[in-house]
């Protein structure tokens, strides 16, 4: 997909007429050129003033279309990058979780930034490009009125410059492709400066590793590709103006020998000929935006694509289930795939059965799986193999995003918000101040019309915060992910002894995720799992 006709898919009626003004501003401005020369040549003074008025007239046409155009396209094309940013961010949250992990974070981060910052820097010149396109056709015209014979040796010289010029813009175009590759790879890197500094600070050995191996040899690659790209870009405008300047130098020096050329029509085509070598030198030097816009928009579509052959069916919610019996999972499987298939894990097949106003402990090593199996209870994975039964409804794609509406869940890579999003209820902001005193932030947090005052805490306070969104959801199922791993000793026991057992006495089913195995006797069950496998799965004996 190129530039222009990601414009004509915005919005084509006007993105022509944005067009057309634009073309006759262009136009205008070169006819202004053509009663330049005739003025400068004409000996009646009657004559004189006709070209006057006709000269006023092509200048306010040139200025309200110049000025039409412009604000049209400026309009669309930040409507269309605003269209791109929300369907691209749509896209991605109606695509399937596991896809989204086998993407990777740094490639989606580099397209909603710098792939959409591209296209976005290339649209608004636009409106510019087209305008001294015009210019260029227009002043084609007009020598081509003054004598088909200059225009024929004129296109002579223009075929070999453009020939010449495509092969240096198509070689350009490869390494600024190259230069993208590498651009996901530094995202890569930069991740790890962000969210491994500390771990990189107190290893010097691994920090220059890192610094020289990894950051430096992607940079020092994006730089090379970018530098010969942009350098064949440059050569390439230089070598434009080269070839203007030759044909002024060819008109002006060596036509006069080989055709009879009155001065008149000599002094038009050298005027015609210098006024062309701006609007040549800007389209050209726009060249790289562009070419680097077209690279972002196929990166983009690219993306586009897969997230849409993985996504989720989306439908509206109706109100969930305030008292339910059963959630019956019937031989659930789940594939992590990989690079090479035979290292791929299978998850299950998983069969469990979960109970209203039930206390669950979800236990097992490192990488048996707990995680997993979170996530396909909460339907945030869908399972290759199985059925979930919800009392008497089977989940699939038409009811699974009602049925993730059941669950409360804080992961253990949870995410906190500084809103208190979608949750509309007139009394927020005392509930919430009620239960940041029971989570022992009063004292650090206040709530206002549904705003946090602030999240800049530990990140064992940060998860209680996380808790406080879980308890103002107020959904039948809760899920904790290693919750109590970054909890003082004194607020893990309250979490273990009295918030847990209080959720379940409101009628919640609570599932947790731990290695606390000093709280397990505080279950009503536990589920053991060992390599994707249910090892056992026993009622707690009291």
């Amino acid at each position: 997909m190129n530039l222009t006709y990601f414009l004509l898919r915005s919005a084509w009626v006007m993105v022509t007429i944005a067009i057309v003004t634009g073309f006759l501003s262009g136009g205008s401005s070169a006819g202004l050129i053509a009663l330049i020369s005739r003025a400068a040549s004409s000996s009646s003074a009657e004559r004189f003033t006709s070209i006057a008025w006709a000269f006023a007239g092509l200048a306010i046409v040139a200025l309200i279309t110049s000025i039409i155009s412009q604000v049209m396209l400026i309009r669309l094309s930040q409507n269309a990058v605003l269209q791109l940013r929300m369907r691209l961010s749509k896209q991605i949250l109606a695509s399937e979780l596991s896809h989204l992990e086998r993407l990777g974070n740094p490639r989606l981060l580099a397209t909603l930034t710098e792939d959409i910052q591209a296209v976005a820097n290339a649209v608004y010149q636009m409106p510019f490009l087209f305008i001294n396109l015009a210019i260029v056709f227009g002043c084609i015209s007009y020598i081509t009125w003054l004598s088909w014979l200059v225009l024929l040796m004129v296109c002579a010289i223009s075929i070999v410059a453009i020939a010449s010029c495509q092969w240096l813009l198509t070689r350009g175009a490869k390494l600024l492709a190259l230069a993208r590759e590498d651009e996901d790879r530094l995202f890569k890197h930069f991740r790890t400066i962000t969210e491994g500094v500390k771990e990189l600070k107190l290893n010097y050995q691994r920090r220059q590793v890192f610094l020289e191996e990894k950051l430096q040899a992607t940079a020092s690659e994006f730089r090379h590709h970018n530098v010969n790209g942009l350098t064949l870009f440059a050569t390439t405008s230089s070598w434009g103006q080269l070839v203007f300047f030759f044909a002024i130098g060819f008109v002006l020096f060596a036509l006069p020998n080989l055709l009879a050329i009155d001065s008149q029509t000599l002094s038009g085509y050298i005027l015609t000929f210098t006024y062309l070598v701006l609007p040549m030198d800007n389209i050209i030097s726009k060249l790289p935006l562009l070419s680097k816009a077209n690279i972002a928009l196929q990166k983009i579509d690219s993306l586009g694509l897969s997230l849409a052959n993985s996504s989720e069916v989306s439908t509206v919610p109706t109100a969930i289930k305030s008292s339910w019996h059963s959630l019956n999972f019937k031989n659930l499987t789940h594939t992590y795939y990989t690079n090479q298939e035979d290292n791929s894990f299978i998850f299950g097949p998983i069969d469990l059965i979960l109970y209203p106003q039930e206390l669950v402990f979800i236990v097992g090593g490192n990488g048996s799986g707990k995680s997993t199996l979170a996530k396909l209870i909460t339907g945030l994975y869908i399972p290759e193999k199985g059925e979930i039964w919800f009392d008497n409804e089977l989940i699939s794609e038409q009811n699974r995003e009602w049925y993730r509406q059941h669950f409360s869940v804080v992961f253990s890579d949870f995410y906190l918000f500084d809103e208190l999003l979608g949750l509309k209820n007139f009394k927020l902001d005392t509930q919430a101040a009620k239960y940041l005193k029971q989570l022992q932030l009063d004292h650090k947090v206040k709530v206002e019309n549904g705003q946090l005052s602030t999240i800049a805490l530990s990140q064992g306070q940060r998860k209680r915060l996380a808790l406080l969104t879980a308890y103002l959801e107020d959904r039948p199922i809760y899920l904790f992910d290693e919750w109590a791993a970054d909890q003082d000793p004194i607020f893990k026991g309250i979490f273990y002894t009295q918030l847990l057992p209080e959720l379940r006495s409101r009628g919640k089913t609570v599932l947790v995720i731990s290695h606390d195995d000093r709280y397990f006797h505080l279950a009503d069950r536990i589920i053991k799992l060992d390599y994707g496998q249910i090892e056992y799965n026993e009622q707690v004996k009291s």
